[in-house]
């Protein structure tokens, strides 16, 4: 398992390289770094001294992926990308464009984006659980019901939630804060309503995905066979089938890994809450890049270790699968 961990991590220097590549290309072909200085700077006549001076101090005064003018191994390292790329990969950040330290920002942000985002783990496990009694109840009035319910919550856009969440429980009932966040014991007031929004909108789509798979499950042999052999419907369901069923949904666990510590972009826009998606988004449109290359870059740090502790747990609920 250690020589297939180490492949893994291998594997993933060129992977955040490809991504670094693409970042600086997307970026740069919107705005070029006279743009960016232009628009740091706040003034709508900038000197041309003040725009090489700004890009002088930030590193921008470089070609941005080649140097045709340098010669041997400086046409790659003498660029823009090469100086701003290196440091990642020791999780240096660096600072803004602005002036910021973004490794202290990340430090300090993490933690409102923890706080709205764990809970949704305890979210996965109701989600499952409903897809479970919809299983059991397959065929029955509960089982159409809960499908009809679950298709209707999945046509509803995730901003009529956010939008009805703040106007019913914070401006009608006024049971919580619309928006905002604060620290220490205050900020549970503040993070009630866009986690509670946040399992609400999810129950219609992993609801209807959990439920595909446990009944996929229960047509196969094994479930048979364990019928036959007088075990209870409800025993099957829960010894064998949820079991069975739990590769597809580490699956997809992966995906929420990464959001545990980047946060909702929208729904941290929408409630002020100063956590890592408000800080990415604030950053695209002040058009910081340097922000926006480091958060791509956490973002794809963080899903590559996901997918590495999948395969590891697949190895825990299947004693079949063997990592190579």
């Amino acid at each position: 398992m250690i020589s297939y961990i180490l492949r893994r991590i291998a594997y993933a220097f060129p992977i955040l390289v490809g991504v670094n590549i693409i970042t600086f290309i997307l970026f740069f072909v919107v705005n070029t770094p006279d743009d960016m200085a232009r628009m740091q700077l706040g003034m709508k006549r900038v000197s041309e001294t003040a725009i090489t001076k700004w890009k002088e101090e930030r590193g921008y005064d470089k070609p941005i992926l080649w140097n045709s003018s340098s010669e041997s191994l400086e046409k790659i390292t003498d660029t823009i990308f090469f100086q701003n790329s290196v440091k990642l990969f020791v999780f240096d950040f660096g600072r803004s464009d602005s002036g910021r330290d973004i490794g202290h920002d990340i430090s300090q942000r993490m933690w409102p984006s923890l706080a709205i985002t764990v809970p949704s783990l305890f979210g996965l496990l109701a989600y499952i659980s409903f897809g479970l009694t919809l299983a059991f109840f397959r065929g029955s009035y509960v089982d159409v019901s809960g499908v009809i319910l679950c298709v209707v919550m999945m046509s509803i856009s995730g901003l009529f939630y956010i939008i009805g969440g703040q106007y019913l429980i914070g401006k009608f009932l006024h049971l919580v804060p619309i928006s905002g966040y604060d620290t220490g014991f205050n900020a549970i007031k503040f993070t009630i309503l866009p986690i509670l929004v946040g399992l609400i909108g999810g129950i219609g789509a992993s609801t209807r995905w959990y439920r595909t798979i446990f009944l996929e499950e229960m047509g196969k042999d094994y479930v048979r066979t364990a019928k036959a052999k007088g075990l209870s419907e409800a025993r099957v369901l829960y010894q064998h089938v949820l079991m069975n069923g739990l590769i597809p949904i580490l699956t997809g666990v992966v995906v929420v890994l990464p959001s545990l510590f980047m946060g909702s972009l929208i729904v941290e826009s929408f409630f002020a809450i100063p956590g890592l998606g408000s800080y990415t988004i604030d950053a695209i449109s002040r058009q910081d890049f340097a922000i926006v290359r480091s958060m791509v870059f956490l973002g794809s740090v963080l899903y590559i270790i996901g997918l590495i502790l999948t395969d590891i747990s697949y190895t825990l609920v299947d004693p079949r699968v063997r990592l190579n």
